[in-house]
């Protein structure tokens, strides 16, 4: 049979490996900073209403710029973070924040460009940026995984990037970004600037919304996605906020009718219930905080977290303990530096049964101190 080295690949693809976490049938799947709580019976009522409204238009192509879905995430946003007077022509949605970030870097990047980002982060910027030929440069984040904005400023004034990846909360760690960070590299970025926050709506309350240095920053590009807080995973809807200029540039490198009518209609029908579906997000904020306490309190070290998600450690054989975890039936994630794990947040059910696993599969597991090293060390995608 044919492999993939009898064809003609293209050479800079050789050799990777797809991204992908773990997909397994456990009872406790922590792995991939889902939302736990899927829909109510009267939402799955609307959303299956809202298909069928458009299921006898399906031999006809969608609205292709989704104006009316743009209209409703402008308003969410616009509800979401106070002022910042946001409307459809400032926000663009495709299949998926990651759609979103490839449209970015087809646009700006490419041949002959370069993308910069802090690690650890989230591992598709770097794939993506790759894939699209654009040349990735690899920053360190500082030892508690913050980025300090002077280094960030001479990383930018040394590699002179075409777009800077920033994320925030940030994937894995769970850091958010102070403002004032966001606002040195925005100013001294000769590129675009990209504000990751996929986790947003997770942040803590004293934790502020980069949509809030929109104006002012035409070159600033704030991502969202309803994979989480909106516990629509399985929707793939991502969208970003920017400058109306950015919106006309990604119409050149975007695909016909990107959206499809049923992913419009189940997004536009998810933010008319966005009540419900983001009731749960104080829950799990408050498991989060909850969970960081114990793990504290438990001798672990464990990163601030403004998302759904806690990365602890440090551990001599971290996969000792994600094996000891998955044979109690509880999926977390081996990512990030190589002495640490992450552990999605989930129902009160679920996290009874991490704690009462990770008790268990201790022994002979005690964490350490980390090497120095260590942070930023990058082996594994997330």
């Amino acid at each position: 049979m044919t492999s993939l080295d009898d064809l003609p690949l293209r050479d800079d693809l050789r050799g990777r490996e797809p991204y992908g976490a773990p997909q397994l049938d456990v009872p406790y799947a922590l792995n991939t900073n889902e939302n736990p709580y899927p829909p109510s019976e009267r939402l799955v009522k609307a959303l299956g209403e809202a298909v069928m409204d458009v299921a006898g238009t399906l031999n006809r192509y969608p609205d292709r710029d989704a104006v009316a879905l743009r209209e409703d995430l402008a308003a969410f946003l616009n509800a979401d973070t106070p002022g910042v007077g946001l409307t459809a022509a400032r926000v663009w949605a495709a299949n998926g924040s990651n759609e979103i970030l490839q449209q970015i870097l087809l646009a700006f990047g490419g041949p002959g460009r370069t993308a910069l980002g802090f690690e650890p982060s989230y591992s598709m910027h770097p794939i993506i940026t790759e894939v699209s030929g654009t040349r990735w440069i690899a920053a360190r984040r500082d030892e508690d995984f913050g980025i300090d904005p002077a280094r960030a400023v001479a990383a930018v004034a040394e590699h002179r990037p075409d777009i800077v990846f920033l994320t925030s909360p940030n994937n894995p760690t769970g850091t958010a970004l102070p403002l004032e960070t966001i606002e040195a590299v925005a100013g001294a970025a000769p590129g675009m600037v990209v504000v990751d926050e996929a986790y947003g709506e997770f942040r803590r309350a004293e934790t502020p919304s980069a949509l809030t240095l929109l104006d002012g920053h035409p070159r600033l590009i704030v991502t969202r996605t309803m994979s989480k807080a909106f516990a629509m995973a399985g929707t793939r809807l991502g969208y970003l906020a920017a400058d109306p200029a950015v919106l006309d540039a990604l119409l050149l490198v975007r695909l016909p009718y990107h959206l499809s009518a049923v992913t419009q209609a189940v997004a536009r029908t998810a933010l008319a219930h966005r009540e419900e579906l983001l009731g749960g997000v104080n829950a799990l904020r408050r498991e989060r905080d909850g969970l960081v306490a114990w793990l504290r309190g438990a001798g672990f070290e464990v990163a601030d977290s403004d998302a759904n998600f806690v990365l602890f450690g440090t551990f001599p054989d971290r996969r000792r303990v994600w094996e000891n975890l998955l044979e109690r039936g509880v999926l977390i994630r081996e990512v990030g530096p190589p002495e640490w794990l992450r552990v999605t947040i989930g129902t009160p059910e679920e996290m009874a049964a991490f704690r009462t696993g990770l008790r268990q599969s201790r022994g002979g597991t005690a964490p350490h101190t980390p090497r120095p090293d260590s942070v930023g060390d990058i082996k594994e995608s997330q």
